[in-house]
């Protein structure tokens, strides 16, 4: 976990590069029928939050994983906190004394290899084993939650990070239907040559795309789709009568008959 007063250095330096990048979001036209800039969003309440494909793509592992444990909303929402303090949704290979990757785990105090705290599914699956073990933590306030689990010496610095954790989480976990969307470029032209489907299984489990499922986890899937994007070289997620592109950046209705099967497009 992160402690000490240098690391909100560190920290800041982090956000502000990272809303340098994306932060455009949110100075230019709106998004009702106009250009969507680049870059990652989810609204709640009015606001609109931006994150960098990398981020997203953390914050889509975790949710899934979540999700794939069995664990309800609320815990996602908790771990989204807890990893956009510690990281800003980013797998840092560093941090105060031995801790590393999203949740800033230490190795030396049991919570996996330094391999394993920086494979991201990995690290959501062990806060999540940890947060299970908090007694009474389903009814607990976000930032209450996340210090029980992370023992930080800033108790109270989670709860800053609740409105947005609660945002991604709603879109992630599909309570708000296509809640997430992305512009990507560079997804949009490459080919990635990577198992999506065994990724996608590994991190929200079996029996996902291509069959019936759900709404709320069907909405989950093709968060994670987009989300991951990028890194596996989607072009194209559908699911419910709307369809994404990269290039477009927004869900449209599709044109096709509405089912709940998700079906995912890769480049080749």
């Amino acid at each position: 976990m992160i402690r000490g007063r240098g690391w909100g250095v560190v920290g800041a330096v982090l956000v502000l590069a990272a809303s340098v990048g994306y932060v455009a979001f949110v100075a230019t036209r709106d998004h009702n029928g106009t250009e969507v800039p680049p870059g990652c969003r989810v609204s709640l309440d009015g606001v609109t939050y931006t994150m960098s494909p990398e981020q997203t793509a953390h914050a889509t592992t975790i949710a899934a994983v979540g999700k794939r444990m069995g664990m309800p909303d609320h815990a996602v929402s908790i771990a989204l906190a807890a990893a956009l303090q510690e990281s800003n949704l980013y797998n840092l290979e560093h941090g105060d004394r031995d801790s590393l990757g999203l949740f800033q785990q230490r190795p030396s105090q049991g919570w996996g290899s330094a391999s394993e705290v920086l494979t991201p599914h990995y690290a959501a699956g062990v806060f999540y084993r940890r947060l299970a073990g908090v007694a009474g933590w389903e009814t607990l306030p976000v930032t209450t939650a996340a210090q029980r689990v992370q023992r930080s010496a800033a108790p109270n610095s989670y709860a800053q990070w609740e409105p947005q954790a609660r945002a991604i989480a709603q879109a992630a976990t599909g309570e708000i239907p296509a809640g997430l969307s992305c512009r990507d470029d560079v997804g949009a032209t490459q080919s990635s040559g990577k198992p999506l489907r065994q990724a996608l299984a590994r991190e929200l489990g079996p029996i996902t795309i291509d069959v019936p499922v759900p709404e709320a986890r069907g909405w989950t899937v093709a968060a994670w789709l987009v989300g991951h994007a990028q890194e596996f070289g989607v072009r194209q997620v559908t699911f419910a009568g709307q369809a994404w592109t990269p290039s477009s950046g927004r869900w449209l209705a599709s044109g096709d008959p509405v089912d709940m099967i998700v079906r995912v497009t890769e480049k080749r």
